[in-house]
């Protein structure tokens, strides 16, 4: 069975809205698009080029897809990020949306029938692991049926007061494991997490 796991840029008072720039998604009024820009350095460049050459296919949902379709396909070779594009351009890409029939990147292909149950199917097949990036309500309903493997936050020193929350009230109850940490120059805090299991309780006085 392979794992799904979930990476998401994130404020720390939960915020993943828009990361990249103010045109990704202004939806709600949103004006702080764009708001890991002042936080990119070597270490957390290093830690997204190991995440990315792993073996995996990706899960999106169709906004961040649309985001991605716009982006990849049109990097050139010679540039910084050539050889992720033709990673991302060859590999199998799985799209949560209710039109499949405008999927144009190569290697895509919409899931079928009822969404949490597609996601299972697609977990109990051969292949690599299962990779999704931003997606924020897809992910949502991932973490609310229990089927997010392993979340990989980049957690960045701002709060943003308003936007799109990666945590909703929904969530499946489940303990984690933190797999690795490591700050960087900037502040930002790079943390890996694997399920492990039921919520555990207890008394803190005892």
């Amino acid at each position: 069975m392979r794992k799904l796991i979930v990476a998401e840029h994130i404020s720390l008072d939960g915020v993943i809205q828009s990361p990249g720039g103010p045109e990704e998604d202004p939806s709600g009024e949103f004006r702080l698009g764009g708001w890991i820009a002042p936080y990119s350095d070597e270490v957390l460049s290093q830690d997204l080029q190991e995440l990315l050459s792993q073996p995996f296919e990706l899960l999106l949902g169709r906004r961040t897809y649309e985001i991605f379709a716009g982006y990849w396909p049109h990097i050139q070779a010679g540039s910084a990020n050539h050889a992720i594009a033709e990673r991302f351009n060859r590999m199998p890409k799985h799209v949560a949306t209710h039109r499949p029939d405008t999927l144009d990147w190569q290697n895509s292909r919409a899931l079928e029938g009822e969404f949490a149950d597609a996601i299972r199917a697609l977990k109990q097949q051969d292949g690599a692991d299962l990779l999704t990036w931003g997606s924020g309500e897809m992910v949502r309903q991932l973490l609310a049926a229990g089927l997010v493997d392993e979340l990989r936050l980049m957690i960045y020193p701002v709060m943003l007061g308003r936007g799109k929350h990666l945590f909703g009230d929904d969530i499946q109850p489940s303990a984690l494991t933190l797999v690795h940490s490591v700050g960087t120059p900037s502040g930002v805090l790079l943390a890996r997490y694997a399920r492990s299991g039921e919520v555990r309780t207890g008394r803190a006085d005892k």
